[in-house]
């Protein structure tokens, strides 16, 4: 795990430190840099000793905050949610006693680039930032331990009995029965989202204190103002992104809605108007590939091969798939994983203690203790995602050598889209080359749109969910969302970007926004969304890069040590320039599109607007 400072990526895991963005004991105010005195004015020569400062005091305790919290996140018990709890609170306040130290030096002439920049980033970087007001950081993250932990402990009910979380997610992407998916999916959403209502909006209440003490309206707009660009424009850039791409969503939305409601009925799925969010193969209906089966085209749909069947066959275990998610990075160039790393690493789900399963990457020195935390089940999904997981580890080890503060991604949807575009190149030539599909058996040409489809039901059907959840905290940390609407804004907002609507009726005193982990873990989202789009950018970069000229969805760079060259300048680089300028790096280009991702999907946009010729799309 990475514990930077600066908000991270959220597949870096939070875990139990959640809220604390410098999860560390704190040394004593009297030992930070000292203090000047009321009559002297802040130079840049007292801006550059800050600096080391914070970076030598953070980089002496993060290890400790990382061992803690990897300690909670794989045993998770009253006693490490304590300690982690602790350390936390510790953190919070050492990162805010670091970014209020660095807002004394606004407005000092003669800063180096560097110090700015390092600056910007203590100020910006807390996830939530606690108040001065005593006791505040304690209980800030008292909540926030406490509310990660209702949902690492969190059951669903499966024919009226408990189901934990890893299982309900396996079962909602595989069954078929509506009553039993309506059960799952309720189930959960009242049993671990409701529980933490109260605690939510406490823990907002506090943490806009903080971020008001920092100079932020709140902390939504704290959180959007680490993008090397004003608040209101990276919003804006947001939603240009979003319109971009909307199309292609709505062709995808009305083709599965059609498809849902040939298999279920009237009475079950309409033809028209939102899709029933527990019939799309996924807790959150944030991805939709585990229902390929039902809405795979007649004649093209059959692509020859199933991942997770696949690995079966070959007798893959979870320690296999991840040898094998190494050897992508391995084949560009890159050093092989420490031998730490399978040492340490949580792979599988341990039979005797609750953990935290959401996967996640970790680097607990900042050097080379590299580790994963997944609850590694062998299917298609937990393959791609070993190979997502391990792009942040590589990303990590990169840019090792930078300073402390600029220890991360370029912004942290870079961070998100290493894996997700290394993870596009598991293609059947990517499948062959790694003996795990027979040549004879490679989909021809005519099963592409199938290939497609397969690949947008998860890139494209994730893009709204992406963009709506810092939507709703955005709404809910600037006021404009009070807490008695909290389940209300977050159906709307399900229902106008998604297109979706609960499987029964919800009570506005409930919390579904919380069943979905990256909210009671405090993860901001955006990056997420940015990924989906920077991951086909990367993409196409590299299949360029490669010489490839056939279909762009067929490409693999599989085994292309330029391109691993040239990735791993970009990967360098870190945090220490603007996002645009690491952009370029690797891309060529400064500006983040969606271009690269309807070239991708292009021939399936122009058969899906075909096959949706007659139906009443939109919602």
């Amino acid at each position: 795990m990475k514990i930077a400072i600066r908000a991270a990526s959220s597949a870096l895991a939070l875990a139990a430190i959640l809220a604390s963005a410098t999860p560390a004991l704190a040394k004593k105010k009297d030992e930070a840099a000292p203090a000047k005195t009321a009559e002297a004015a802040p130079t840049a020569a007292d801006a550059d000793a800050y600096v080391a400062s914070v970076e030598k005091e953070y980089g002496d305790f993060s290890l400790y905050g990382a061992q803690v919290a990897w300690i909670n996140a794989t045993y998770i018990t009253d006693d490490t949610d304590a300690v982690a709890a602790r350390v936390g609170a510790e953190g919070t306040e050492m990162g805010v006693r670091f970014a209020k130290g660095a807002a004394k030096y606004d407005g000092v002439q003669g800063l180096s680039y560097d110090t700015k920049r390092k600056l910007d980033f203590l100020k910006q970087g807390l996830v939530l930032p606690a108040p001065s007001t005593p006791g505040a950081a304690k209980e800030l993250n008292d909540i926030a331990t406490r509310i990660q932990s209702m949902y690492g402990k969190g059951r669903g009910t499966l024919n009226g009995k408990e189901i934990n979380g890893s299982d309900i997610e396996a079962e909602m992407g595989t069954n078929r029965n509506p009553a039993q998916l309506k059960e799952m999916w309720v189930s959960w959403h009242d049993n671990v989202g409701a529980p933490m209502h109260d605690d939510y909006a406490k823990m907002v209440a506090i943490a806009n204190k903080g971020a008001v003490e920092l100079g932020y309206k709140d902390v939504g707009a704290m959180w959007r103002a680490g993008y090397d660009m004003p608040a209101d424009d990276f919003a804006k850039m947001m939603d240009k992104l979003w319109l971009q791409v909307k199309p292609l969503y709505d062709q995808v939305h009305c083709y599965t809605r059609a498809k849902l409601n040939a298999k279920y009925g009237d009475a079950v799925q309409a033809k028209t108007g939102p899709i029933r969010a527990d019939l799309l193969g996924n807790m959150w209906a944030q991805e939709w590939g585990n229902i390929y089966d039902i809405v795979a085209p007649k004649g093209a749909g059959d692509i020859g091969y199933d991942i997770g069947d696949l690995l079966t066959a070959k007798g893959y275990d979870p320690v296999k798939m991840v040898k094998t998610g190494e050897g992508f990075y391995s084949s560009l160039g890159f050093a092989p994983l420490p031998d730490t790393f399978w040492k340490r690493s949580q792979i599988v789900k341990p039979r005797d203690r609750e953990v935290i399963c959401h996967a996640s990457a970790w680097d607990l020195d900042n050097k080379d203790d590299l580790r994963i935390k997944m609850c590694t089940k062998v299917n298609s999904d937990d393959f791609v995602t070993i190979h997502h997981e391990l792009g942040h580890n590589y990303y990590q080890r990169a840019y090792n050598k930078q300073p402390l503060l600029y220890m991360n991604g370029a912004n942290d949807g870079f961070h998100e889209a290493i894996g997700d575009f290394v993870a596009l190149s598991i293609t059947p030539e990517y499948l062959v080359q790694i003996d795990l599909l027979d040549k004879a058996k490679v989909p021809s040409a005519d099963k592409d749109i199938g290939l497609l489809l397969r690949q947008a039901m998860d890139k494209v059907a994730f893009l709204p969910f992406g963009l709506l959840m810092d939507k709703w905290r955005w709404g809910v940390f600037s006021g404009a969302v009070p807490p008695q609407y909290y389940n209300k804004a977050w159906t709307d907002l399900r229902l106008q970007y998604q297109g979706i609507t609960p499987p029964a009726e919800r009570s506005d005193t409930g919390f579904d926004p919380g069943a979905k982990y990256h909210i009671p873990g405090n993860t901001p989202y955006a990056r997420y969304f940015l990924a989906r789009i920077l991951q086909f950018q990367f993409y196409k970069a590299a299949c360029d890069q490669a010489g490839w000229k056939g279909p762009l969805h067929r490409c693999s760079f599989y085994g292309d040590k330029q391109v691993g060259e040239k990735l791993n300048a970009m990967l360098e680089m870190g945090a220490s320039k603007p996002w645009p300028d690491a952009l370029e790096a690797f891309t060529g280009t400064r500006e983040m599109d969606g271009s690269a991702m309807i070239a991708y999907f292009q021939p399936l946009m122009t058969w899906l607007q075909e096959q949706n010729k007659g139906q009443q799309c939109g919602w």
